[in-house]
């Protein structure tokens, strides 16, 4: 029997794949599951600085939970919402996560891809929200995360009608990095993890804990707690290391100005 979960771990970079391809890389419980072990032990992994995740194939991201399995078994309460094993993997995991979306992300798929801090598309990629459309109230960050990354009234299109949207217009809406060839998307993401991976790790995780938590706030709760971390960066700042550091900045910017 096929491996329902993939990962793979290379020069800090982890790749997760959703790998039930036949079935759109649908989300069983076993499969919701594993996905969670995986993050999880890849947060306590300290080899690992950036987390991939993509499905296999070509034709699907993840069409969602196995609507399928849900006939028989739906999703227990305690799946749902901020305490929800797939919302918990996400903020434990704490290190910079970026979406490879090869092809539909839809509704639960399409939430797991936006609990991601960076969204890549494959020019096969298409997005939709159907929880409306299948009568299930999104518990996985729909309603609160999708406004903040496309505004309110695209957010409401999305979820009020469950129409699909396409790789390029999730780009222009500023759902998406970039979109490339689908043969491009993982190479692509893999040299993007691995500038990431490249950075100082403490900095790094400092800085993506301001962004995420300012999202979460108001810009003046936002600025202090920026302002915290910078403090305290500060104070743990290597003046030892800090002139080979700025010699590679220098050097790195002169390479990418060429």
């Amino acid at each position: 029997m096929d491996e329902i979960l993939l990962t793979e771990i290379n020069a800090g970079v982890a790749t997760v794949t959703l790998n039930r391809p036949k079935q759109m890389n649908a989300l069983t419980a076993e499969l919701r599951h594993r996905f969670g072990q995986a993050l999880e032990a890849l947060g306590a992994d300290d080899s690992v600085a950036a987390v991939i995740i993509t499905g296999a194939g070509e034709k699907a991201f993840t069409a969602g939970v196995d609507l399928k399995e849900m006939e028989t078994a739906p999703l227990a309460p305690e799946e749902l919402g901020p305490d929800s094993p797939v919302n918990r993997a996400f903020r434990e995991l704490g290190k910079p996560t970026i979406a490879a979306v090869n092809g539909f992300a839809i509704t639960g798929g399409m939430e797991l891809a936006i609990n991601c801090d960076i969204l890549v598309a494959s020019t096969n990629a298409r997005f939709a929200d159907t929880h409306a459309r299948v009568g299930i109230v999104p518990g996985w960050g729909m309603s609160q995360i999708l406004p903040r990354l496309i505004g309110p009234v695209r957010a409401r299109y999305m979820s009020y009608t469950g129409n699909f949207v396409d790789a390029a217009t999730a780009r222009d809406w500023g759902l998406v990095l970039d979109v490339l060839a689908p043969a491009d998307l993982l190479p692509y993401c893999r040299k993007l993890a691995a500038e990431i991976a490249s950075c100082d790790r403490a900095t790094l995780a400092d800085v993506r804990r301001a962004i995420n938590g300012g999202l979460e706030t108001t810009l003046e709760a936002g600025l202090a707690l920026e302002g915290r971390l910078s403090q305290a960066a500060t104070v743990r700042l290597d003046r030892g290391r800090f002139a080979a550091t700025r010699e590679a900045v220098m050097s790195r910017g002169k390479d990418q100005s060429a």
